[in-house]
């Protein structure tokens, strides 16, 4: 009897033992996510490219395999300024680029990417994380169904890349140029007409002369690009971009369905790309520098009569947009109050 007893307690024992195992891989196999990214940068593009495709691996890493966030390169499931609205219907579960992409549909984007005349990055990233920009920008997204995470930042851009040297804004008058974000208001209003195109679209328009000029980013980048073979003059300082900031933007269905544990990995692995993108950028644009010298490249910096007509008409785009966009006057705001607020800091802290 005893026998039957301790055979009765091991089969009963071995049932919980095999349901407890094919419980775990259920639940093991139900935690395993795999999401479609298409960045709007190449993989072998420095810095901005590099970043997005290191992250895919970043995310598998932490997690051990559990999460998979594929890359795809620029134009591999959607065309490169389609991703808002892919995201927004599911149809991808992610893209990683720059909230100031989206700026044809809601214009105060803008504010979340480059703001010209803009703080350092360290600044900036205070107002989005302790100075209520994080706030808007997730109501934002809320509003279309995405989620967006900081999850790169670069150091300054430079200001353009020109066949002549300009000597002063009536040089400007007429141009065609490629030109990103709230920048491109201000030189519109010099008189130069704007267009948004992706990476690998620059060098062939200006090279068959669509473009007279562009801007793009800082010279790693804009050497990857190879402009030095069709232009010469290359200006700084990227008044328009003294810092810029990526984005990682989701489906927020996709978001709220993960677990707090998946959660956790997507926020450390763009805490670690933020850091890892600013400290990279900052370290390989002296290199880029003497290269592109050596290609004979003339580096111009722009004098300060121009800077101010530069920052005169950014202020003007200021005072017209916010007049008539009452969602971009309220960004406007809350990054104006963060940094008059800042300033006793940077006034005190930096030096000039």
């Amino acid at each position: 009897m005893r026998l039957c007893n301790v055979r009765s307690i091991l089969i009963v024992s071995g049932c919980i033992v095999a349901l407890s195992l094919g419980t775990g891989l259920s639940v093991a196999a139900q935690e395993r996510v795999k999401w479609r990214m298409q960045s709007a940068f190449g993989s072998n593009l420095s810095v901005v490219g590099e970043v997005a495709a290191r992250f895919e691996r970043i995310v598998d890493a932490v997690s051990g395999g559990t999460f998979q966030v594929k890359f795809y390169e620029p134009g591999a499931l959607v065309p490169p300024f389609e991703g808002f609205y892919a995201v927004k219907s599911g149809g991808l579960d992610a893209v990683w680029g720059a909230a100031g992409f989206h700026a044809g549909k809601i214009p105060a984007l803008s504010w979340f990417s480059a703001v010209p005349f803009g703080p350092r990055a360290g600044e900036y990233l205070a107002w989005f994380k302790y100075g209520g920009g994080n706030e808007i920008y997730d109501e934002i997204y809320a509003e279309h169904g995405l989620k967006g995470f900081q999850c790169a930042v670069i150091a300054p851009e430079a200001s353009g890349w020109f066949r002549k040297e300009i000597k002063s804004t009536s040089d400007l008058k007429g141009l065609k140029m490629r030109f990103f974000g709230l920048g491109a208001q201000v030189m519109s209003k010099m008189g130069v007409s704007t267009q948004l195109l992706s990476p690998a679209d620059i060098y062939p328009a200006l090279e068959r002369g669509v473009i007279d000029a562009t801007e793009y980013s800082m010279p790693s980048m804009d050497l990857d690009l190879g402009f030095y073979q069709v232009a010469k003059h290359y200006y700084f300082p990227g008044w328009h971009q003294q810092a810029t900031v990526g984005e990682l933007l989701v489906n927020r269905k996709q978001w709220e369905m993960l677990t707090d544990q998946h959660k956790a990995i997507l926020n450390i692995a763009c805490g670690d790309s933020l850091n890892w993108s600013f400290v990279r950028s900052e370290a390989l644009q002296y290199k880029a520098m003497l290269k592109l010298r050596e290609k004979g490249v003339k580096f111009h910096r722009w004098p300060d009569s121009v800077l101010d007509e530069f920052e005169a008409s950014w202020n003007e785009v200021v005072a017209e947009q916010s007049a008539k966009d009452p969602l971009f006057k309220r960004v406007y705001e809350s990054y104006a109050a963060f940094r008059s607020q800042y300033a006793i800091w940077r006034q005190h802290g930096y030096l000039e």
